[in-house]
C-alpha cells in the first residue's frame, strides 16, 4: 500500500473517553482520488500481508465487500483485483450468505473475517462480505473494486459490525469522528480526503454548522426549506428528511421538488403525461378549491383523484398500509399531489388562472427523466442558485456547482447535478445530498454527538 501519514489536529466535539495525545489529536488521513467528479476512491487493504483494493467510502451503506477469488462467473470480477483467503495469516472463515442491493447495482456473497488496513490504521477481525456475484455493468465499469460503508450498523446486512465501529471500539482513532473534503476539480491531483479522527482545517473555511442525527441508520437530519433563486419552494414546509451520502454523485430529492429545479434551469426531461392530463382536465378546479381556502391535503380527494386525503407522498405508502386503492391509479393521483404543491408554491391572488395553469404544465414538460437531463452549457450563469436550509444556515450552491460539465468546447455537455428519487414512507420522502452537495461543503460525521457538520470548502 502507499505510505500514509498521521496528522495531528485539533477536534472541537465531546471527548468522552477518548484521550487527546499532546500537540493534538491524533487522526489518520487517507487521499482519495476523483474519477469526473462522479467517483471518490480511497485505498485499503486486507488481510496480512495485505491485498489491496480500491473503495468508495460510502456514509449510505454500512457493510464492506471486495470482489472474492470465488467469484468465477461475473464479468466485473475479471477486471478488478480478489481477494484471495488462502494466503493471508489472518484469515478467519464466516460463510454466512449475504447480498446487498445499492440504487445502481446489486452484489452477494459471503461473511469472512480478516484484518483491515486503512491508512496506518489496522482493524482487527472485521468482518466483510466476499463478493461472488456482481452482475450487471454497473461494478464491471466502475474505477473501484468495492464499498466500504460508512453507515450505522442499523442499516448493516446481517448486523455486522462497521468497519467504523471497529476503529472506535479498538482505540485506533482518539476522537469518534471522521470528515470528507471532495475536490470538485477533477484535473488537480489531489481528489479528496477523509480524516479518521479529526478533520484538516485546510480544507475549510470559519466553522461547521452542526445538525442532529434525527435517525440511525443513514446519517440522517432535518433540513428546514429548500429555495430557489433565494425564494422558498415551500417544498419542506412540515420538515424534510435528508441524509450525507458520500457514496451517491448527485442530489436526489421529491419528483415534485426536482422537477421545480429543472423548470427553472431549463433542464430536458421526459414529458410526464399523467402530470399534464391532471392539470388538462382538473386543473381549473384546483385553483378554485385553492382560493376557497381548502386544505391542500384534501384538494386530490375531492376531486376524485385520490382515495385519501394526504400530502404528496403519502398515495406511495396506501397500498401497503390499506390494500388496493379500489383501483385508483397511483400514478395520476401522485401527479396530482405534486400540482397542488406547485400551484401552492406559484399561488399569488393577483395571478390569473392562465397564468398558473401554463407555469404547472411547463413543469409538466420537464419532468425528470430519472438517469438526469440535459442542460444548455451557454446559459449556466444565468441560472438561479438554490439552498438547503440547514441548522438555521442556508447552504447556497451555484450554477457553477450543481451543474456538471463533462468535456470541453464545442464538445461539452452539461448535466444537471439533480436526479428524482421517490422513497416511499416510512424512510422517505428523503433528500440524499451527495457528492455535488459535499464538494461544496467539507463534511463532519461527528459519531460521538451523534450529529453532522458543513463548512465550506477550501
Amino acid at each position: 500500500m502507499e505510505r500514509r501519514r498521521r496528522y495531528y489536529w485539533s477536534y472541537s466535539g465531546s471527548r468522552g473517553n477518548y484521550s487527546s495525545l499532546r500537540g493534538g489529536v491524533q487522526s489518520e488521513l487517507v487521499p482519495l482520488k476523483n474519477f469526473l467528479n462522479a467517483q471518490y476512491f480511497g485505498q485499503i487493504g486486507v488481510g496480512c500481508p495485505p491485498q489491496n483494493f480500491t473503495v468508495v467510502f460510502d456514509t449510505g451503506s454500512a457493510n464492506l465487500w471486495v470482489p472474492s477469488a470465488k467469484c468465477f462467473f461475473s464479468l466485473a470480477c475479471l477486471f478488478h483485483p480478489k481477494y484471495e483467503s488462502s494466503i493471508s495469516s489472518t484469515y478467519k472463515p464466516n460463510g454466512t450468505p449475504a447480498s446487498i442491493h445499492y440504487g445502481s447495482g446489486a452484489i452477494a456473497g459471503f461473511y469472512s473475517q480478516d484484518q483491515v488496513t486503512v491508512g496506518d490504521l489496522v482493524v482487527q477481525n472485521q468482518e466483510f462480505i466476499e463478493a461472488t456475484h456482481e452482475p450487471g455493468f454497473t461494478f464491471l465499469l466502475a474505477k473501484f473494486d468495492g464499498i466500504l460503508g460508512l453507515g450505522f450498523q442499523e442499516i448493516s446486512v446481517e448486523g455486522s459490525v462497521p468497519v467504523w465501529y471497529n476503529m472506535v471500539n479498538q482505540r485506533l482513532v482518539t476522537q469518534p469522528v471522521f470528515s470528507f473534503w471532495l475536490n470538485r476539480d477533477p484535473t488537480e491531483g489531489d481528489g479528496g480526503e477523509i480524516v479518521f479522527g479529526g478533520s484538516d482545517p485546510q480544507h475549510y473555511k470559519g466553522s461547521h454548522t452542526y445538525t442532529r442525527v434525527t435517525r440511525k441508520g443513514y446519517w440522517q437530519f432535518e433540513m428546514s426549506d429548500f429555495l430557489i433563486g433565494g425564494k422558498s419552494t415551500g417544498i419542506c414546509v412540515d420538515g424534510c428528511a435528508a441524509i450525507a451520502d458520500s457514496g451517491t454523485s448527485l442530489i436526489a430529492g421529491p419528483l415534485v421538488a426536482i422537477a421545480q429545479i429543472h423548470e427553472q434551469i431549463g433542464a430536458a426531461g421526459i414529458v410526464n403525461h399523467e402530470c399534464k392530463q391532471v392539470v388538462a382536465g382538473y386543473g381549473q378546479q384546483m385553483i378554485e378549491l385553492l382560493k376557497a381556502q381548502t386544505p391542500p391535503a384534501q384538494v386530490c380527494s375531492k376531486i376524485g383523484l385520490c382515495t385519501f386525503d394526504g400530502k404528496h407522498g403519502v398515495s406511495a405508502g396506501i397500498e401497503s398500509e390499506v390494500g388496493s386503492a379500489d383501483g385508483m391509479s397511483d400514478a395520476i393521483c401522485n401527479a396530482c399531489e405534486m400540482i397542488v404543491i406547485w400551484m401552492q408554491s406559484e399561488f399569488n391572488p393577483n395571478k390569473t388562472k392562465d397564468g398558473t395553469l401554463e407555469y404547472v404544465d411547463r413543469l409538466c414538460e420537464n419532468m425528470p427523466d430519472p438517469v438526469g437531463s440535459h442542460v444548455d452549457c451557454r446559459h449556466i450563469d444565468s441560472l438561479h442558485s438554490v439552498a438547503f436550509s440547514i441548522g438555521g444556515r442556508a447552504f447556497e450552491l451555484r450554477p457553477d456547482q450543481y451543474i456538471l460539465k463533462v468535456g470541453e468546447g464545442f464538445m461539452a455537455h452539461c448535466i444537471s447535478g439533480f436526479t428524482a428519487l421517490d422513497i416511499p414512507p416510512p424512510i422517505g420522502p428523503l433528500w440524499i445530498l451527495g457528492d455535488v452537495f459535499m464538494g461544496a461543503y467539507h463534511t463532519i460525521f461527528d459519531y460521538g454527538n451523534m450529529r453532522v457538520g458543513f463548512a465550506d470548502s477550501a
